[in-house]
Formats: structure tokens, C-alpha cells, sequence
């Protein structure tokens, strides 16, 4: 886990995920193909991001597969991963607005740090593959471990922030976003699973960013007005 913290009070909160939001890719999809055990690791993603398994399970599971893999390799295969299109103008602009930015990722720290610098975010949370002699254990450590973790961190910074978490808005694609959706006020399912729809206030089909902006500024327009009467 890394966080920044950010310099000022604002009013409002965006999180976002990290894998298949962000970026163009899940990230232990990438290291388990660089492992050789990219089908397995692959259906267990599948079956977890749709919500056919417990997410904490699958994150072990899938982990523990990994064991062996060196360190050098692992940054190869997630220095390869791209970012969705619209990434980095999406952030530049809800910074603009004067949002808190957060990203919530239950991936791991060797990728989400550098995203999280890279884009300019003023939170970052993500898990940590333990190391060994330059390879991976097969073990995880972290705050985001279990299916709630990302609702329990977004109202962790929310009161670090004195914002009200139901003026938050979230952003996400898979089953581990749903309680982090059914705490926040507003909530973008892009390039999504349909287990996560029902919980949307909006659906964003396809992977460009650049669809996410005018729905924030309508939204931000709308909670200024809100906010003034």
C-alpha cells in the first residue's frame, strides 16, 4: 500500500479502479501469463470479477500461482500494459474541477504506484506481492484483500478528507467494486461486468475515458448547484 496525501480541503471525492478502468489490462492476468499459468490464473479472474467467487479466495488463489516468478519479469510484463484511452485526460480534467482523486486497486503495488504517479493521483491503495530473494513468495499482503476492502478504504479517505462519502463519485468495472458502489453517491460502471450494472447510477460501454468527462461535468455542475442552495 502507498498513499499521497493531498495538499488542501476540497469538497468532493472521485476513486477510481485501477484494472480494465484505468488501464487496459488486468494486472495479475499479465504476471501470470509472464509465470506461465495465464488460462488458470485468466478463468479465476473471470469467475471472481463476476461475482461467481469469493474475491478474497480468488485473489489468494491466483497469487499463489504466481510463486516463483521473479521480480524483474513481473515489471516487465506490467510496464507492457497500456492505459485506456482517455485515462490521463479524464484525471487532468476532475483534478481541474478540484477533486480529490484516490485509486483503489486490488492489484499491486509494483504497477499501481507507478499509474498512480504517472496520472497524478492524490491517494493511491493497493496490495504488495511479497518478495523473496527477487522472486515472488506466492503470498499477498495488503489493505484490499476481501470483497468490502475498497468501501472500508473510500470511507477511510473520506473522513480523512472531511468529505461526505455519499457526495462521492466511483468509477469501476467488477464484482469487488459493488460495496465500494453501494456506500458512494454516485457511480460509473465503465467496461463493465453485468454483475456490477445493477448497482450503477450509469453505464459507459467500450474502454474510452473521454465518455466519462461530460458526464462528470454535468454531475459536478449539478452537485455545485445542489451544494449552493
Amino acid at each position: 500500500m502507498s498513499s499521497h496525501a493531498c495538499s488542501g480541503k476540497y469538497t468532493r471525492l472521485i476513486v477510481f479502479d485501477m484494472d480494465s478502468t484505468l488501464i487496459d489490462a488486468e494486472t495479475i492476468d499479465e504476471l501470470a501469463k509472464a509465470a506461465g499459468v495465464g488460462e488458470e490464473v485468466a478463468e479465476i479472474t473471470r469467475r471472481a470479477m463476476n461475482g461467481e467467487m469469493d474475491y478474497g479466495e480468488a485473489l489468494r488463489k491466483r497469487v499463489l500461482l504466481l510463486k516463483g516468478l521473479s521480480v524483474k519479469r513481473a515489471v516487465e510484463a506490467t510496464m507492457r500494459i497500456r492505459y485506456n484511452p482517455g485515462a490521463e485526460e479524464l484525471v487532468r480534467r476532475v483534478k481541474s474541477l478540484g477533486y480529490i482523486t484516490a485509486m483503489i486497486s486490488g492489484g499491486f503495488t509494483l504497477s499501481a504506484d507507478r499509474v498512480g504517479e504517472e496520472l497524478g493521483m492524490d491517494y493511491v491503495y493497493s496490495n504488495e506481492l511479497v518478495v523473496d530473494r527477487g522472486v515472488l513468495t506466492g503470498e499477498v499482503r495488503g489493505p484490499l484483500l476481501e470483497h468490502d476492502s475498497k468501501m472500508k478504504v473510500l470511507m477511510q479517505i473520506a473522513k480523512q478528507e472531511g468529505v461526505d462519502y455519499r457526495r462521492c463519485i466511483v468509477i469501476g468495472d467488477g464484482a469487488n467494486d459493488i460495496q465500494l458502489f453501494k456506500k458512494a453517491g454516485y457511480r460509473i460502471a465503465f467496461n463493465s461486468k453485468p454483475v456490477l450494472q445493477k448497482y450503477a447510477d450509469v453505464v459507459v460501454e467500450g474502454n474510452d475515458l473521454r465518455k466519462v468527462i461530460p458526464i462528470i461535468e454535468a454531475l459536478d455542475l449539478a452537485m455545485t448547484l445542489d451544494s449552493s442552495l
